[in-house]
């Protein structure tokens, strides 16, 4: 994959090691973003229903000219279409936006636990990839005990589990529990958007040891945890420099230097947070 190392799934298939990220674009800046992406080498694209850009990242996917079998296109099911019959009519819509005749993954993208209906759209996803619409399914913002859920209703596990993860919420134990069985971290707000991660001393004093940028140390910093990063970027320059993070090594002061700070999480708590 043009020279980008690659993730083995649970289910056969691989995974860039990164990709991008598309939210908040709307469908004009994602269509741009995606094909400079594409075109500077990456091959993984990440959207979502509540993302409402399907449309531009698949016209950036069409416009791109790269060969759809080079691709791996995630999209997820947004908590007002949780359920059997409407996670495979959510689909449709979805796969119809993007433009494809397949989706290579898909995830549940909040469990929204107080609604309980995970577990019947997991179900559906099954019955999806059996049909050869999906290449891979998986889920967001899940926790273990989510995930455990899903493994004893229908013995399937997820191949990724994309959650919030950076320097500050390293989610160790979440972590440890993906790597027992066999889930690939992806890693949303890779570089701790919103906070000043980025402007962190000892950030910045790793960058200047490696001469490359802080935002290329916190990406390697998840590189080297194993996590697949999915930074976003409309930036052709961030873009490419977001790629440009195989050719160096953090030892392991700096690993730990870069995480030692009190854990806090950024974004919504999926044991509590609903999302429709």
């Amino acid at each position: 994959m043009n020279g980008i190392p690659a993730h083995s799934l649970n289910d056969g298939t691989t995974i860039p090691a990164i990709g991008l990220g598309t939210w908040p674009l709307d469908d004009a800046a994602a269509e741009r973003a995606v094909r400079c992406a594409l075109d500077l080498g990456y091959r993984l694209v990440d959207t979502a229903t509540n993302y409402d850009n399907e449309t531009g990242v698949g016209r950036g996917i069409a416009g791109s000219g790269v060969p759809r079998e080079e691709l791996v296109v995630t999209t997820k099911l947004p908590g007002r279409h949780h359920g059997h019959e409407e996670t495979l009519a959510s689909f449709e819509e979805s796969r119809r936006r993007l433009g494809l005749e397949y989706v290579d993954l898909y995830l549940i993208h909040w469990p929204n636990p107080r609604v309980g209906r995970f577990v019947d759209s997991w179900k559906a996803m099954i019955r999806l990839r059996e049909d050869g619409l999906v290449r891979s399914i998986g889920v967001s913002n899940f926790t273990a005990e989510h995930i455990t859920l899903l493994e004893k209703e229908t013995g399937v596990l997820p191949s990724v589990n994309q959650i919030e993860l950076h320097p500050l919420f390293p989610q160790e134990e979440l972590r440890a529990f993906h790597a027992d069985h066999g889930i690939v971290t992806e890693s949303w707000s890779p570089l701790g958007r919103g906070s000043a991660l980025l402007d962190d001393p000892a950030v910045a004093e790793v960058a200047e040891a490696h001469g490359v940028s802080p935002a290329q140390v916190l990406l390697r910093w998840h590189v080297q945890l194993g996590a697949l990063p999915i930074p976003k970027s409309a930036d052709p320059d961030r873009q490419r420099a977001n790629l440009d993070i195989f050719g160096f090594e953090l030892d392991s002061d700096q690993l730990a230097a870069i995480a030692r700070r009190a854990p806090r999480r950024l974004g919504a708590d999926p044991e509590r947070h609903e999302e429709f």
